[in-house]
């Protein structure tokens, strides 16, 4: 078991390349099964989640290796269409093999799937868009049966723009003979990002960004290979730890339109923030003010994700601000370990409200799941002495080399083994 050792006090500065997006890549890798080819993806981080997914994928009979930077796989050999109940519960994002396994082999037995808890997140929307889609699935015992021989095009229309829906009827519509049409699509640039991978595949898929999406299903697909945008949650993190500390950082390779509302919110708490064509500059005096309340909700909204890092960033300075969290019931379990450091937050239903205080001290807290997990290290980052952060499994899951990135922005950081 390992913590992470933070010394408050310290403003970030520096440049930093920010790490591929997990909310990309997981899915992407899952669409690797429909191509029959080799497959190399660039900038693909190397996080527990990746590794589940690598998992998944050699227990389906795919190849899959590393090349420096780049994961390289190759799903020419498909023997089973089963994931066992261990390698689901891993992760949430392990749902996003349905519709790969359904589009590839007709047939998909796997369980529901696992990852933080942060209320019910219920798979009923991917279900249905894969029944509509001529898939038969039965659920019994926490186990889904699909089969699906011959799957065919037709008009999905989601009720709720989910990301994971909107990514399964894409995959699973790949494999159905003739159009679909996806209404009510998610928006979010992790869509834009499996568009882009598909379409390079020989894939036909258009209309990602927005909310409807087209697919020409049973088209031939080929390998490819595809570099993975950038992890705009990162992005936000680094973002939100130099607003924090009054620091003074630039992030390339980012695209800075995938955050204009996180960057809206620093720069209305006194930030200064200035950018270019794939880079993003902050500036903090460190003396942070409130913002108006800030409301999270589907691309191009607040990202539910970012909502734990600002919390963090806000927590010193001056002024009130209202959060309210319309994504998850249980987002806000970082908040009593936010409190051990001296936190005035008061938390009642969807609606958190942080009153700045002057300053915060170290503790020793744990992380509750991957974005708390985070915030509290942006916390500690301000505290005055040395903060213990513990159950690192949570903020591994999407961060590649949090520990190494903030000591390259100058931070008084480390990880030890216990």
């Amino acid at each position: 078991m390992s913590i992470i050792l933070v010394e408050g006090g310290r403003p970030l500065k520096g440049e930093l390349t920010v790490q591929g997006a997990k909310n990309s890549v997981l899915p992407i890798l899952a669409a690797t099964l429909l191509s029959g080819d080799t497959c190399r993806i660039r900038r693909c981080p190397r996080l527990r989640d990746v590794e589940t997914t690598m998992e998944i994928l050699r227990y389906l009979g795919c190849r899959v290796w590393w090349e420096g930077e780049d994961l390289l796989v190759d799903t020419a050999t498909v023997t089973r269409w089963d994931i066992p109940d261990g390698l689901m519960r891993k992760m949430r994002s392990s749902v996003i093999f349905l519709g790969a396994i359904l589009a590839r082999c007709g047939q998909a037995e796997l369980s529901y799937p696992g990852g933080c808890e942060l209320g019910p997140r219920p798979i009923d929307l991917h279900l249905q868009a894969l029944r509509q889609l001529g898939a038969e699935i039965q659920e019994e015992g926490g186990a889904l049966q699909c089969r699906a021989e011959t799957m065919r095009g037709t008009h999905i229309l989601l009720s709720l723009p989910s990301v994971g829906a909107t990514e399964n009827a894409i995959l699973a519509a790949c494999g159905a003979d003739g159009v679909t049409v996806i209404s009510n699509a998610a928006r979010e640039p992790e869509i834009c990002d499996l568009q882009d991978f598909l379409v390079a595949c020989g894939a036909a898929v258009q209309g990602a960004g927005s909310s409807t999406i087209t697919v020409e299903g049973r088209r031939r697909l080929h390998g490819c290979t595809h570099a993975v945008i950038a992890d705009r949650i990162v992005a936000a993190t680094y973002l939100c730890a130099a607003a924090g500390t009054g620091g003074d950082i630039c992030l390339k390779d980012v695209e800075p339109a995938h955050l204009s509302t996180v960057t809206a919110a620093l720069s209305q708490a006194g930030c200064r923030i200035t950018w270019d064509e794939n880079s993003l500059r902050l500036q903090s005096s460190g003396a942070l003010r409130s913002v108006s309340p800030v409301r999270t909700s589907p691309y191009p909204g607040f990202p539910t994700d970012a909502q734990a890092v600002l919390m963090a960033a806000l927590l010193r300075g001056s002024g009130t601000t209202v959060f309210v969290e319309n994504m998850f019931e249980s987002r806000y379990r970082h908040v009593p370990e936010l409190r051990r450091m001296g936190a005035d937050i008061r938390c009642e239903g969807k609606v958190a409200v942080v009153c700045a205080v002057e300053k915060l001290h170290a503790a020793q807290v744990h992380a509750t799941d991957l974005r708390g997990g985070a915030a509290l290290i942006v916390a500690a980052l301000q505290a005055q002495g040395i903060t213990q952060v513990g159950q690192l499994h949570h903020i591994q899951r999407g961060y590649a080399h949090i520990t190494a990135d903030l000591l390259q922005l100058g931070a008084g950081i480390r990880q030890e083994d216990t």
